[in-house]
């Protein structure tokens, strides 16, 4: 009779016969089996361990570390390369003060960098340029300040180029400084917020919102909101009605979404209010995830009037009492006019107890009436908002 050691010498999916001559050996009487247990008359491989859910857990943690390692060292890495760039900047604005190198010290300094160390690019004529010109910009007040120093070391240096090249002075640098930081704004999307001016704009609406929320809720959204909003992205009609701007800005989510800034989600068009059995439609319905509380927008392609507020306040008064959870922040509303009367938008809005903005839209392009019929299909516009969010 044959053994278990000559059992074990097998590979038990060959040897049928034998396991039906004796049912009894089989695999779940063999521990060690390397095909695993016997179920419903045939063998069973051992579960994969990438389905194994410690495993799997373990996994996940480690690759999450491993990610937060090489953020931290790329971030150590800029900020050590930056450094040493506001140095360089210095010792090349001295040398070129106080030493007699002549013109010419400047691209010969590269020549000889760039031979020494041919890996790095730093050490271009134009990136030493860049050097000395972002040294200079931010030298005379902040030199003393390595609290602002430090500030520079924390964005790429792409993005501090583009900020000396575009900035007119240290206040603006320092808000772009400053809102890169706080945003994690890829180097294009600063480029447009810098074109599109949100220096000027950021925080510029008239609203209620000191005598409506508490402090410091008061002063961040305040801060949230602009004016005017720029709807450059637009491609609308010179006489366009709400209608209009409201499927536009729907259709551009992304990018209305971008100029609205960050924080906001976008929840829905027409958002449907049943009130006391009526029905009810708010233009655009969003949710500000750092402020937490819902934010109503409604549009107007004409001049702000006083009964605009009313009906936003009954909006904002709405969404507390349907939508709003205990856990959300009291509702905002921003109404976006074509254009106000700053003073008139302040008595409507002085005895309003719900919080709500007022601002402006531009749109420096509009497109000429007899053009119309030459705007972007449904499933252009579609296929153009797929490719954006891929």
């Amino acid at each position: 009779m044959m053994n278990r050691r000559a059992i074990l010498s097998y590979p038990c999916e060959t040897k049928n016969n034998f396991w039906n001559q004796s049912p009894a050996m089989n695999c779940q009487a063999i521990p060690s089996c390397p095909y695993g247990t016997k179920i419903g008359g045939e063998p069973r491989m051992n579960q994969p361990l990438t389905k194994n859910k410690d495993y799997s857990a373990w996994l996940k943690e480690l690759k999450n570390n491993i990610r937060r390692v090489q953020i931290k060292a790329a971030v150590r890495i800029n900020s050590e390369l930056l450094q040493f760039y506001w140095n360089l900047g210095q010792d090349i604005v001295d040398r070129q003060k106080n030493a007699n190198w002549g013109a010419g010290f400047l691209k010969q300094f590269s020549i000889d960098m760039s031979s020494e160390f041919p890996d790095m690019k730093g050490f271009s004529l134009t990136n030493l340029k860049y050097v000395r010109q972002w040294y200079l910009f931010y030298s005379q007040k902040i030199e003393k300040s390595q609290q602002a120093v430090d500030q520079l070391t924390q964005i790429p240096w792409g993005h501090n180029i583009a900020i000396v090249s575009k900035c007119k002075n240290l206040d603006e640098a320092l808000f772009y400084v400053q809102k890169t930081i706080q945003n994690s704004w890829a180097r294009s999307v600063l480029i447009h917020q810098i074109e599109s001016d949100l220096f000027r704009r950021a925080g510029q609406a008239i609203t209620n919102f000191k005598a409506t929320l508490p402090s410091p809720q008061s002063d961040l959204a305040r801060e949230t909101l602009k004016d005017p909003y720029n709807f450059d992205f637009l491609t609308l009609t010179e006489k366009h009605d709400e209608k209009e701007l409201e499927n536009a800005l729907v259709k551009h989510v992304t990018k209305f979404l971008l100029e609205l800034g960050a924080g906001f989600s976008y929840i829905g068009q027409q958002y449907r209010l049943e009130v006391g059995g009526d029905e009810f439609f708010i233009d655009l319905l969003f949710y500000h995830i750092k402020l937490h509380c819902y934010v109503v927008i409604e549009l107007k392609s004409v001049k702000f009037r006083p009964e605009f507020a009313g009906k936003l306040n009954f909006y904002v008064s709405a969404v507390d009492g349907i939508l709003k959870s205990e856990q959300d922040n009291a509702t905002l509303g921003i109404l976006i006019c074509k254009s106000k009367n700053d003073t008139v938008v302040e008595y409507a809005l002085r005895d309003i107890r719900k919080p709500i903005g007022v601002s402006e839209y531009i749109i420096t392009k509009n497109l000429p009436d007899e053009f119309k019929s030459s705007l972007p299909s449904i499933e252009e516009i579609e296929a153009e908002l797929n490719g954006n969010e891929k």
